[in-house]
């Protein structure tokens, strides 16, 4: 009896298993980053690698609960880009403030979806926007450039 138990319990796992095709995928999609370059607008020279603005005094802020929202600053071969990856792992709406030493530098709006698919986990944005600021996307590379007004 106990033998047939140990039977039945196995074969229905195997069944289990078998019908779980995403064993054998190891499959995650980060979501796009955002990566913004702020430049004078009439010069188009990047305002930290001028010293107009400094890195240690940029802040991203959710304004829904004014939390801070992490980023990176590249700062490298005087390129200085501002860098937000942490939008788009999970589901949701986010009105994001970039603030450079004080200043308002832009909205960025974002309605990001997390989804899966084929047993792969990805990111749909349904609403992508700018706001608040003039700028530039270059769609190769995906950085925005901001122009702002000296």
């Amino acid at each position: 009896m106990k033998n047939r138990v140990l039977i039945v319990f196995v074969v229905f796992v195997m069944i289990l298993h078998s019908c779980d095709d995403c064993n054998d995928k190891a499959c995650l999609t980060p979501p796009v980053g955002f990566t913004f370059e702020l430049v004078d607008k009439t010069t188009k020279e990047n305002l930290f690698t001028n010293e107009t603005f400094n890195s240690n005094e940029i802040k991203v802020t959710n304004l829904d609960d004014n939390s801070n929202i992490e980023f990176d600053f590249i700062d490298e071969d005087n390129i200085n880009l501002i860098q937000v990856n942490s939008i788009g792992w999970e589901s949701a709406k986010i009105d994001a403030l970039i603030n450079v030493s004080g200043i308002d530098i832009l909205n960025l709006i974002v309605d990001a979806e997390r989804t899966s698919e084929d047993c792969c986990e990805f990111t749909e944005y349904n609403d992508i926007r700018i706001e608040n600021a003039e700028f530039e996307l270059n769609e190769e590379s995906g950085v925005y450039t901001i122009l702002i007004n000296q």
